[in-house]
């Protein structure tokens, strides 16, 4: 069985196509989605900064991946990429920012994903992609799905500040984000 917390050596790197070059400076759409802390999440009107981070889905234990998932490029790597944000919270928080995962699996789903992974921020569901669709995020198809693109966007007062994408490896991304708002600290 596929050890979901770890990723091959040999992964695909996703290329950078321009499809996230339209997201710095766009206001985030009003929407309020559904969180695995029971709660529903309108992040444009949240107040200073917020990381979301978008990842295509988290595996499930004892089920197969999606057909041909280590060779999309950018695929595989959601729960090492949630771990790490996991392990980096509190530098995060002191960093000053909020942090959010978001995909488009339901949140029955995310709730199990982020109780068995200790997650201690909510995941957020886009099952209908209407964030996606609203900011022209990346998708890919697998399995019949439509899938988010891995993209990392750093949302001050509403806005996107910054991007990361695309996002590799996955498990590095929670240091890549801290060390760039280390080094942007909010005036």
């Amino acid at each position: 069985m596929t050890d979901l917390h770890r990723v091959p050596d040999d992964l695909p790197a996703p290329t950078d196509d321009g499809a996230c070059d339209h997201l710095p400076g766009l206001k985030l759409p009003a929407l309020a989605l559904p969180g695995t802390d029971g709660q529903r999440h309108d992040l444009s009107g949240l107040p200073g900064r917020t990381v979301l981070y978008v990842y295509p889905r988290t595996g499930e234990p004892g089920q197969p991946l999606p057909t041909d998932w280590d060779v999309i490029p950018g695929a595989r790597g959601c729960t090492p990429q949630s771990c790490a944000f996991r392990d980096h919270h509190a530098e995060l928080r002191a960093a000053g920012a909020q942090v959010y995962g978001l995909s488009t699996q339901g949140t029955a789903y995310q709730r199990e994903a982020a109780a068995r992974l200790h997650l201690p921020f909510a995941l957020l569901s886009d099952e209908a992609l209407a964030f996606g669709r609203a900011l022209r995020l990346p998708t890919f198809a697998a399995d019949g799905m439509t899938l988010l693109r891995r993209v990392t966007l750093i949302v001050r007062g509403g806005r996107v500040e910054h991007v990361f994408y695309p996002v590799f490896p996955p498990e590095r991304n929670a240091a890549d984000v801290l060390a760039w708002l280390r080094g942007h600290p909010a005036a």
